[in-house]
């Protein structure tokens, strides 16, 4: 499947809702479901390895385990990239590429330091991957200048940033922490382009975010930690002298 499949996805009002998935299993089930693309969750797909999220884990590992689920599946896959492995505009798209994936978030988080990066840095990094890529890849560049700060007062510093990252060459802009609908609102008219939206407990929900003119919805680690959860009960139950069937 080819990038302009999964980048004709992404229509503001009617957004691509994204059941993010950790292996080759849960991609066939979410494409069983009828999702018309898969994309991976990095916390859910470094745990599955033995690893923490925040490019913890072998930047070989989650590659491999990307092809495994490209080759799975029959619809497009976009790959939780983090913030690129240290590597290269051109090795980060060869990588993916090779690995099967037509799209990718590309975090602005310095996992090194654990800082946001400058904006023109990013920009930089963001039309580096563009370049190499070219029409290959679909970009979702992660806004994470909301992170811990006050979000009305971080709302100008981020569409300035989202608007540079989508001049730089990515599709769609993904303000994760950004949890308020009212902003988020806000941050989607200021912005003009695509802007990818998370759930949160709480939240509008998928209604609520097409309503907001959204163009993609993730759910991110959620399903993976709410399954997590599922799982850990079960089992404490079954430790418990309990058979669930």
């Amino acid at each position: 499947m080819t990038a302009a499949a999964l980048k004709a996805l992404h229509v503001p009002g009617k957004p691509l809702v994204l059941a993010n998935v950790w292996d080759a299993d849960t991609a066939k089930l979410v494409e069983a479901a009828g999702f018309p693309a898969i994309a991976t969750s990095s916390v859910a797909v470094a745990a599955a390895l033995g690893f923490a999220d925040g490019e913890r884990a072998p930047a070989g590992e989650m590659f491999a385990a990307a092809a495994r689920i490209a080759n799975a599946v029959g619809v497009p896959l976009t790959v939780d990239a983090e913030s690129g492995y240290g590597l290269s505009g051109a090795e980060l798209a060869g990588r993916l590429l090779d690995a099967g994936a037509v799209g990718c978030n590309f975090e602005d988080t310095d996992h090194a330091t654990g800082q946001v990066r400058a904006v023109a840095e990013q920009a930089q990094r963001i039309a580096a991957l563009r370049e190499a890529a070219g029409d290959g890849l679909v970009i979702n560049a992660r806004v994470d200048s909301f992170r811990g700060v006050d979000a009305k007062e971080a709302l100008s510093d981020g569409v300035a940033r989202a608007k540079a990252y989508l001049e730089a060459g990515a599709d769609c802009v993904y303000p994760i922490h950004l949890r308020s609908p009212e902003l988020l609102a806000e941050f989607v008219q200021g912005v003009g382009g695509a802007v990818n939206a998370p759930v949160w407990p709480g939240g509008p929900g998928l209604e609520g975010l097409a309503e907001l003119g959204v163009a993609r919805v993730s759910l991110g680690g959620g399903l993976w930690d709410h399954l997590r959860k599922q799982f850990e009960k079960t089992v404490a139950a079954v430790a418990g002298g309990k058979l669930p069937y």
